[in-house]
């Protein structure tokens, strides 16, 4: 009843909207009329049929949806006769084609759940209405039996006339299995003449072919335990076609309450049987390419995992390349036949007994692997399926490219769940996308492990900035001529609570990569330069100047010149007592902005240093209008520097030769990083390096350490 009232609340809050459905009810009413005698005809018909569109519209439109209304709607259509099972796929051809583009809002699965309840209600309708007839019969037969004494001729043209014009399929015989009779449906049913059925011994028929549980319930029905017994069945029929039946059979007793007859009723389930196997297709295929889809893929995982039958499983998880850009270029029809291309050419190499290629959605494919012999088979699978698809897909005109990364997993079943087999195959693929694409990556637990410590701490890190867990610093920065100190580079650390101190090189990157780094940066820029200000009141004119290293993201925000006079003004510390370094890839890069902001930095007297100089662009006709101070040569060219004999230099001594002299051309100052040895201390001299930073002078400590150095030149100098 609450069913039908909402059905009858959607017509009218469809019309006060303003949506009509008018056109695809006049339409679903020919075809339903043309497929079967409907209960309703003319006006009747199309305005019950006009309030079903209104409510499966209405469920496309709402957030939520009844799932027992679309149930109850499948079985009124039973309920008006539409028992043809053209007038079922009309109806979901009306629902899929019609309603969802009209009033669906592309909610994933919607069009499929509303499809599902329907046929549901529908199947569980017209299967009631079967087993009724069936029961009808039945309980004409018994009566026939208790009333043949009192009424004997009565009920025998009564029993004749249920016996010979009913649909469904009556077989009788005595208990001891010998067939007494057989209707004419019972012979058409089986595709035999009725002298023919009539010699088959039935129980046997029925039951001889099942399982012993089944044989075992009708040796029940012989004994007298049990006076019903239902099964369904198929049955292979003389000209080759196959016919499922739902078979009924009852005990007919005697008057003295003896058990006389058994009594099959057979009634021909076979479109029903046909509708339900589509259902189940369409419920677990993907409709566009064939493929199983998600919910039969978990399906076959999670058996894998319930049967025991294989100890190894192997995934092969694989996503196209560029996709989108074909979709969002082309139009999804093209994108649409590149997915069904694609699904053929994988279907073609997925053909194991124990494999199964399914379509997750979207662009996404998975191959699995039931009862792998090991890594190296999901391995040959994915190096299979990149080949496949090297070669170019002809569509439309288009000879479109593609190609795919896929995530690897497999392992042992026994330790492992299906969840967690599919999480580390999605995050194996991203592996594969990140390395580059068209490729395979293989599931690795230690990496997985460091990008799991990535991913915490990149979600602590903003609540590790409010409990003050930063700390910086501070690595000498030296003239290489006295040894004196110059500058001091300001180095963020990290006191993690159960990680303990953590370097720049753990977390810098990931705070680039959230945006945390502009927050990060603005508290070591006010760091640093409060400590140089306390250092520039204490020594003076022997205070070092302090360098602080910029992000990229930080050199592209518009606020970091006012953030940066703001700082100097705040602590009182001169601008050509800051250093700001950028890596050469930051100051170089292809936009312009952070050319600007350095502009106004060095207008504002900040010195500039480009970090890391000789790994980056080296545009060097790029670099002399920049407005730059320094070049801190990277530390990866000292290792050639080992002593002074030019007799035989390696590499990167004629490199680091190179990069001071055009430097000095340029009137710039030269600092060397990573300087460890007096080796290397001496032959940069003897290149005419001004500076250099490096475990040979200190490494990286608080600011008491500085001061200390400080206090020792006062003294020296003293």
């Amino acid at each position: 009843m609450a069913s039908g009232v909402r059905i009858e609340r959607s017509a009218r809050v469809l019309r006060d909207r303003g949506r009509t459905v008018e056109p695809y009810v006049r339409e679903w009413g020919m075809e339903l009329r043309r497929t079967s005698h409907l209960a309703l005809s003319g006006t009747a018909l199309l305005d019950r049929l006009g309030e079903f569109c209104a409510a499966l519209s209405q469920m496309f439109l709402e957030d939520t949806w009844h799932e027992d209304t679309a149930q109850w709607l499948g079985a009124e259509l039973v309920r008006l006769n539409a028992t043809s099972p053209e007038a079922l796929a009309s109806t979901m051809d009306l629902i899929a084609s019609e309603l969802a583009p009209r009033f669906g809002r592309l909610e994933v699965g919607r069009c499929g759940q509303i499809q599902g309840a329907v046929a549901a209600g529908y199947v569980a309708e017209l299967r009631g209405r079967v087993l009724d007839e069936q029961e009808s019969v039945r309980v004409a037969m018994v009566q026939a039996v208790e009333r043949a004494e009192s009424d004997r001729y009565t009920t025998a043209a009564r029993f004749s006339a249920v016996f010979s014009q009913t649909s469904v399929g009556v077989a009788i015989s005595d208990m001891r299995g010998n067939t007494v009779r057989v209707n004419r449906s019972m012979a058409e049913l089986l595709g035999r003449a009725v002298d023919e059925a009539a010699e088959l011994r039935f129980p046997e028929f029925f039951y001889a072919a099942e399982p012993d549980e089944v044989w075992q319930s009708y040796q029940r029905l012989l004994a007298g335990a049990v006076d019903q017994h239902a099964m369904e069945k198929q049955f292979d029929r003389p000209d080759g076609t196959v016919v499922w039946t739902h078979i009924s059979a009852s005990v007919i007793k005697d008057s003295r309450g003896e058990p006389e007859y058994l009594v099959f009723l057979v009634t021909d389930i076979t479109e029903r049987y046909q509708l339900a196997e589509r259902l189940r297709h369409q419920a677990t295929h993907d409709p566009l390419t064939g493929l199983a889809n998600r919910s039969l893929f978990h399906e076959q995982l999670r058996a894998s995992f319930r049967s025991g039958a294989a100890s190894r499983v192997g995934l092969c998880f694989l996503d196209l390349d560029g996709f989108k850009v074909i979709n969002d270029s082309l139009g999804h029809d093209v994108g649409d036949q590149l997915l069904v291309a694609v699904a053929s050419r994988l279907n073609a190499l997925v053909t194991g007994e124990n494999q199964l290629l399914a379509r997750m959605g979207g662009d996404e494919f998975v191959a699995l692997i039931k009862d792998s012999g090991g890594t190296a088979e999901p391995i040959e699978l994915a190096e299979r399926i990149l080949h496949c698809l090297a070669e170019p897909v002809h569509i439309g005109g288009h000879e479109l490219s593609v190609s795919a990364s896929i995530g690897i997993v497999e392992r042992e079943l026994v330790g492992s769940t299906p969840e967690e087999i599919m999480r580390d195959a999605d995050i194996t693929l991203y592996w594969a996308k990140d390395d580059g694409r068209n490729r395979w990556a293989c599931y690795d637990s230690v990496r997985n492990a460091r990008e799991l410590t990535r991913f915490t701490l990149s979600a602590t890190m903003p609540a590790a900035l409010e409990r003050e867990e930063f700390f910086v610093e501070y690595q000498p920065i030296v003239g290489l001529a006295e040894e004196n100190l110059l500058g001091v580079e300001a180095l963020v650390r990290w006191q993690h609570p159960t990680l303990g101190v953590l370097g720049p090189d753990r977390f810098v990157d990931l705070a680039e990569e959230t945006g945390l780094i502009v927050p990060l940066g603005r508290w070591v820029l006010r760091t640093a330069c409060a400590q140089g200000a306390e250092w520039l009141r204490r020594y003076g004119d022997q205070a070092p100047v302090v360098s602080v290293n910029l992000a990229a993201r930080q050199a592209r925000d518009p606020a970091i010149v006012g953030d940066v006079a703001a700082t100097l003004y705040e602590f009182g510390l001169p601008a050509d007592r800051l250093q700001l370094e950028l890596t050469e890839s930051d100051i170089m890069g292809p936009t312009g902005e952070s050319l600007d902001v350095l502009h106004k930095l060095a207008d504002m007297g900040v010195r500039i240093a480009i970090d890391d100089f000789g790994t980056g662009y080296s545009n060097l006709a790029y670099l002399r209008r920049l407005p730059v101070h320094v070049l801190k040569i990277a530390g990866a060219f000292m290792e050639g520097l080992r002593g002074s004999d030019r007799s035989d230099w390696p590499v990167d001594v004629k490199i680091v030769e190179s990069l001071v002299s055009m430097a000095h051309v340029l009137g710039l100052t030269v600092t060397a990083e990573a300087v460890e040895t007096r080796a290397q201390l001496d032959q940069l001299r003897w290149l005419g390096c001004d500076s250099g930073q490096g475990w040979l002078f200190a490494k990286a400590g608080p600011p008491g350490r500085i001061d200390e150095w400080l206090d020792r030149a006062g003294s020296l100098a003293g």
